[in-house]
């Protein structure tokens, strides 16, 4: 609960000793609990005050609309020239900006800004996997860059104060602080890495004293190209699901997420071993990961990167799905050849067709990864030998121990044709039947 950020249903603008003062629709962040479970200890965004607030009188936030006209660089043109850049500064508001691509220095960038009437044009450099306008400077990113310089004049004369939105586009920012969703840089403190994702680093971290884990997104394409995926993920609740607390806009964007203390379940697995790990545990895993996807089932979402390494551990040892907002983007945004191969269906890997399907597909060697405590899926075969023999028939035989049960539920995954395998309500409800 602590870092949650809830929106107040009513007035209370005559607060008791120690109380927050608030209108109905303010944003407020619940520090912790206080021992009278129906109070919160809580920030107020616009006041900046703490105090006191009834749990009564807080709601959950609204999820974010999908919208395909929400950008993080609303201010980022593309490919325009320079004089209709100027049209579109033409009020000459002071500071008001545009970023377009360098038609003279392909790779390069231009910031147009209107200062005292005029209009002054900087060239971006993109050198060393660096952006720079004075080669003293460095930014990883534009969106770096822009809020270096609304912050900081620097070389540039003037800061910049007002973007100059790119026609049909929407800023992100304003319907992420609008809805509840966008975090303070200032107050999450950043850790130690802890991974890393095919999108960025994964650091551990803290915001507002609760654990979290955060993933960073540097790339300002790939960034933006996540962003319709992250306001799924707004929509999403459910106790198998890895909970998106908010996203900061700050040297990229970060995604806020519960930290999930004991790890993937891949070297939670291999760490710990038949010694330590029960049969009874490893099918609690397997149903856990069932309830997840039959949710996300319901929802009509695919997951398309279903394995172990994308299953997080609790601290009370519960098996919770991450990256399941995120995998379509992963791979629109990076070359098709980095699909996780192994793990994905014939039709997906050949024609593309990823579904609920699909995903079962993945379970099924999700299921062999539990049950053979850890190891990589088609031990000592080639990519090529895996893809060869997966459609001339080949299915990987049963891990050392494995109950016949669970066996018999991964080769229903492996069947050929989509429309033959299990639902993953139907894998959720036998996985139920097999524990009891």
């Amino acid at each position: 609960m602590p870092g949650m950020q809830c929106i107040t249903r009513n007035n209370n603008t005559k607060p008791k000793l120690q109380e927050l003062a608030y209108r109905k629709g303010d944003l407020v962040t619940i520090i912790r609990t206080c021992q009278d479970r129906a109070w919160y200890r809580a920030h107020h965004h616009s006041s900046g005050l703490e105090g006191l607030v009834c749990a009564s009188a807080l709601r959950e936030r609204p999820p974010i609309k999908i919208d395909p006209r929400l950008s993080l660089m609303p201010w980022f043109h593309g490919p325009i020239s320079g004089q209709q850049a100027i049209q579109q500064l033409q009020t000459k508001e002071e500071g008001l900006f545009l970023v377009r691509e360098s038609s003279r220095y392909p790779g390069d960038y231009v910031l147009c800004v209107s200062h005292q009437g005029e209009d002054t044009q900087y060239r971006i450099c993109y050198q060393d996997g660096k952006l720079s306008i004075d080669l003293i400077q460095k930014f990883s990113n534009l969106m770096d860059m822009i809020e270096y310089y609304t912050l900081h004049q620097g070389v540039l004369c003037t800061k910049l104060k007002k973007p100059k939105p790119k026609h049909g586009t929407k800023s992100a920012e304003e319907e992420l602080e609008k809805a509840g969703w966008l975090l303070r840089f200032e107050r999450l403190t950043l850790g130690k890495k802890i991974g890393e994702g095919e999108f960025g680093d994964v650091l551990e971290g803290q915001y507002m004293g609760r654990p979290v884990a955060i993933k960073n997104i540097k790339c300002d394409v790939t960034a933006n190209n996540f962003l319709a995926e992250t306001t799924i993920m707004t929509k999403l609740q459910h106790k198998n699901l890895v909970n998106l607390l908010g996203v900061v806009l700050h040297n990229g964007l970060y995604l806020v997420m519960e930290l999930l203390s004991k790890g993937n379940l891949v070297n939670y697995l291999r760490t710990r071993g038949r010694s330590m790990v029960t049969p009874q545990q490893l099918l609690h895993f397997c149903l856990d990961v069932a309830q997840g996807m039959h949710y996300l089932e319901e929802k009509r979402l695919v997951h398309r990167d279903l394995a172990a390494r994308n299953i997080l551990v609790s601290e009370n040892g519960e098996a919770k799905i991450s990256d399941f907002g995120l995998s379509k983007s992963k791979f629109l945004a990076e070359d098709q050849s980095r699909l996780p191969i192994k793990w994905t269906a014939p039709e997906a890997l050949c024609h593309n067709k990823f579904s609920s399907r699909s995903d079962v597909w993945s379970f099924g060697i999700l299921l062999w990864e539990i049950f053979s405590y850890g190891r990589a899926p088609y031990p000592k075969m080639s990519v090529k030998e895996v893809v060869d023999g997966v459609q001339n028939g080949y299915r990987m035989e049963s891990p050392e121990n494995c109950p016949h049960g669970i066996y018999t539920l991964m080769r229903s995954c492996w069947e050929d044709d989509p429309g033959k395998r299990p639902t993953f309500k139907k894998l959720k409800e036998k996985l139920e039947k097999i524990i009891l």
